[in-house]
């Protein structure tokens, strides 16, 4: 009983040591087409490696996913993120959580994580090949597989297991073997703003802010730390509105209308009076020199200018419509995006092989028997923080336990 995985990625390396822990009888090969193996986990996180999120509830869980939850909810109630830090427990790699919910190695290392893979795969006698690209797959009238390489080798199996994250070659075998496929788009990645008011403040960031994107006849929100880049705006607020406005953004070609509320935790009353009572304390004050606000003094004082008001006038001589001009500037400023940039390495995409021809029990092809996904091949993605390792890890177990319970 053979086991192929085409991948040699986090969702392959999974699959296959899930397998083997739970039927160590199966011949189980790993074929990996680049000469490095588990590319992504090494440059996660800055390469500390994101493995996943400290988020146990499955309810919760999928609600950092912008396509794929209804599937993921059962999935998870079977796999989660606490299954997830209780193997690499058992596997000697310890995980800690930051402030914000992810979860990295104690080591702030992503070879740790490489390292405990690659050991197991080892241990479990799993075959790992790499620089062989599959180039044909075929399904034998036995219901077996033959997996044709660009050596010219062909390779038997009895299951296969499609793990080749966003590589269209992967997109491309899939198709061959009769599934539709959502075309992929790019997801998690920045935006190119270029507008006076940013200009000269690469590398402030200001948390939270409320961001409101508006692009084909869509509109997307979503809170959290802002970073201003040399090209215009990164962090996880637009990380996250990147996700959700995905496709929507790729249908108006990257332009879009941003509207940015720097401070969310404060209402609109609330914000005035605090203007208002700079007003009177601080009268002879220059506005540009006193921020009555948390917010950089330099991203303060491009505000004021955006707002018509001179960097020396005085408090004491701030106008209603001044005010009116800086409340406007303070909670509903208008930017206009020109583009996207690429979120580090990490490049993440939504869409991929359909997900109602796949059983989500079981992660099997409906229409191609011994066939089974994982990982982002499917048409599921998740915020960053570790969701799409998440995703990799579980839909990878699922598999493993079906495909190797259907050759017993």
């Amino acid at each position: 009983m053979k086991l192929i995985v085409i991948g040699g990625g986090a969702a392959g390396f999974w699959g296959a040591i899930a397998c083997a822990e739970t039927y160590p009888e199966m011949q189980i090969t790993i074929l990996e087409a680049s000469p490095q193996l588990l590319t992504k986990v090494r440059i996660s996180g800055g390469g500390r490696c994101n493995v996943t999120h400290a988020c146990f509830e499955p309810g919760l869980l999928v609600g950092h996913y912008p396509r794929g939850a209804k599937a993921l909810r059962g999935a998870f109630t079977r796999f989660q993120p606490q299954d997830t830090v209780q193997w690499f427990q058992a596997h000697g790699v310890r995980l800690k959580t930051e402030a914000d919910g992810r979860m990295f190695p104690t080591t702030n290392d992503s070879e740790t994580i490489i390292a405990c893979l690659l050991h197991t795969a080892k241990q479990l006698g799993i075959q790992i090949r790499t620089r062989v690209p599959v180039t044909n797959l075929s399904r034998n009238s036995s219901g077996s597989f033959s997996v044709q390489l660009r050596t010219g080798e062909s390779v038997e199996c009895d299951r296969l297991l499609l793990a080749t994250g966003s590589h269209p070659l992967g997109y491309r075998l899939a198709h061959q073997l009769g599934h539709p496929l959502i075309p992929p788009v790019p997801s998690l990645f920045t935006f190119k703003i270029k507008d006076p008011r940013l200009q000269g403040l690469a590398g402030i960031t200001v948390d939270p802010v409320t961001l409101r994107l508006s692009a084909a006849d869509e509109t997307f929100e979503q809170t959290g730390p802002l970073l201003v880049t040399h090209w215009g705006l990164s962090g996880p607020a637009v990380l996250k509105l990147s996700a959700w406005g995905a496709r929507a953004l790729q249908q108006s070609q990257y332009q879009g209308e941003l509207m940015i509320n720097w401070f969310p935790n404060l209402t609109h009353d609330h914000l005035r009076q605090q203007i208002l009572t700079a007003k009177t304390e601080v009268a002879k004050r220059a506005i540009a020199n006193y921020c009555p606000m948390r917010l950089p003094q330099r991203l303060w004082q491009k505000l004021l200018t955006a707002a018509a008001i001179p960097t020396d006038k005085r408090w004491a001589d701030l106008s209603k419509q001044n005010l009116r001009n800086l409340l406007q500037q303070l909670i509903q400023g208008q930017f206009s995006i020109h583009g996207k940039g690429v979120f580090k390495d990490e490049f993440v995409t939504c869409g991929g092989v359909d997900l109602t021809q796949i059983n989500c029990k079981t992660m099997e092809s409906r229409s191609c028997p011994g066939l089974y996904f994982a990982g982002e091949v499917i048409d599921i993605d998740g915020i960053t923080g570790g969701f799409n390792f998440q995703n990799a890890w579980t839909t990878a177990w699922l598999a493993a336990q079906a495909l190797g319970k259907s050759l017993l």
